[in-house]
């Protein structure tokens, strides 16, 4: 209960340092930081030749690269540049610690089923569909790799869906900008890409719900699929889904700041 309080006073307060006298907070998008999902001892989820934590490094170095030659005012921040290993909550310690605007989650995504393929975008949420839950646990799970996780992370227990389910309360302040952003993302990846869109979803992943600014955790596709997993490891697929993001937000940036 204590935690529940403390979440709502927090969420409270966010809120109500958004706004400046005048009643609308004077935004520019001037910091992202791209966050490539997995590394070092923690590969993430693995096709028939390759692993997420490399897709995802991958992609996220292009989208990184495509920024700082397209958005002059905008600083891009790694949360990795090469496989380390590196905790959930430094990841999002990094990006609040840079005052970042956006944070941007890469990772690729596995089912049991090989016809299942298809980019998803996910925002902090609540939503108890059962695939939602099992991927939220999937990449909270490295958690059980880190030191001390028991006292870090407060008694959270990634595999467990109930652990999930005060999250959205912390990042309810960003929700509708993240879901803007998602949005956008996923608009890209159908219309300018050419892939399949699984859309935008909600649900509880630690490093959404640590950051303090709009975030997203994009998979870009399933390494399951035999030839999803063929396109993630070509550079021109890997190029394509990195400038759909790029375009996405680009867009997403120019639609808040015309806000002010």
């Amino acid at each position: 209960m204590k935690n529940i309080i403390y979440i709502i006073c927090f969420s409270f307060f966010l809120l109500t340092v958004s706004f400046n006298g005048a009643g609308l907070k004077q935004y520019r998008l001037k910091k992202v930081v791209i966050d490539a999902g997995h590394g070092g001892k923690d590969p993430g989820t693995h096709g028939v030749f390759s692993k997420e934590k490399d897709i995802a490094l991958n992609i996220a170095l292009e989208l990184g690269r495509i920024i700082e030659e397209n958005m002059k005012d905008v600083e891009v921040i790694y949360t990795r540049k090469d496989d380390q290993f590196i905790e959930l909550e430094q990841r999002a310690a990094i990006a609040n610690q840079n005052d970042a605007d956006v944070f941007i989650s890469i990772h690729a995504n596995a089912i049991g089923i090989k016809s299942v393929h298809g980019t998803e975008t996910y925002v902090m949420g609540t939503n108890k569909i059962e695939g939602n839950i099992e991927v939220a646990k999937r990449e909270n799970a490295v958690i059980l790799m880190e030191e001390n996780y028991e006292e870090r992370y407060e008694g959270f227990d990634p595999l467990s869906p109930e652990s999930h389910i005060l999250f959205s309360l912390y990042q309810h302040a960003y929700l509708n900008n993240s879901l803007l952003l998602a949005g956008k993302i996923e608009k890209q990846f159908k219309e300018r890409v050419g892939r399949r869109s699984r859309g935008v979803k909600q649900d509880g992943f630690w490093v959404l719900w640590r950051t303090s600014m709009p975030s997203v955790l994009v998979e870009v596709g399933y390494l399951t699929n035999t030839t999803e997993e063929k396109y993630l490891n070509d550079r021109l697929g890997r190029v394509y889904l990195a400038s759909g993001i790029y375009r996405a937000l680009r867009d997403y940036k120019a639609e808040i700041e015309s806000m002010n």
